[in-house]
């Protein structure tokens, strides 16, 4: 059983996070590190913080943020439509789908990328919960009752408190890694990350 935690805040619209997602999975399990889920509502997180949507941003950076995202589709081999079809959905029946079976104990690992995917590869509009029944039926039990549990108030409460916290904690974009003190943010700080989970299990051996 891991006995480390890796606590990700991600918002199910990002991009980035569709990118990563693997890869860190991947990664935690050739360290047996767990991997603590937390899906946030990033455009709140974004107006306490600092961000800027990607619709107001400037042209240049918003060309610019194209570029990267076809380096990375390339270097990783990963398909994604930009834009996507539904990119700018509603996300919160999603992401309280999610969290509702996170707290059931299952394990969020494949609804979590699914969810990802279904916005940027196969253009499904995931704020409807006849599509989340679908895509939550490839990783999880009785999704029918947890679709029941991610509309109710209390599963949105806890997604607030998801945002809020992460804010807390210094989160500010998607996706978001806290490992034992240290925060990275975006896809393109796994490698950095490995390295301080890598440095965390060298010693704890070491005593």
């Amino acid at each position: 059983m891991a006995t480390k935690q890796i606590d990700y805040y991600f918002w199910v619209l990002s991009d980035w996070a569709y990118f990563g997602g693997p890869r860190l999975a991947a990664m935690a399990r050739r360290h047996d590190v767990a991997i603590n889920y937390f899906p946030v509502k990033m455009p709140y997180v974004y107006a306490k913080t600092g961000g800027i949507l990607l619709g107001d941003r400037s042209k240049q950076r918003q060309d610019y943020r194209l570029a990267e995202l076809r380096r990375w589709q390339r270097k990783l081999g990963m398909p994604i439509n930009v834009p996507p079809k539904h990119g700018t959905t509603n996300e919160d029946l999603a992401s309280c789908l999610i969290i509702a079976a996170k707290q059931d104990g299952q394990d969020v690992e494949q609804v979590s990328h699914d969810i990802l995917k279904a916005v940027w590869v196969e253009e499904v509009d995931v704020s409807q919960a006849e599509a989340l029944l679908e895509i939550g039926k490839r990783s999880l039990k009785n999704v029918d009752d947890l679709l029941k549990r991610a509309a109710s108030q209390e599963i949105q409460k806890e997604f607030w408190r998801y945002s809020d916290e992460a804010i807390e904690r210094g989160v500010f974009g998607s996706p978001f890694y806290l490992f034992e003190g240290d925060i990275f943010w975006g896809q393109d700080r796994l490698e950095f990350l490995e390295e301080a989970v890598i440095a965390s299990r060298m010693k704890s051996l070491s005593f």
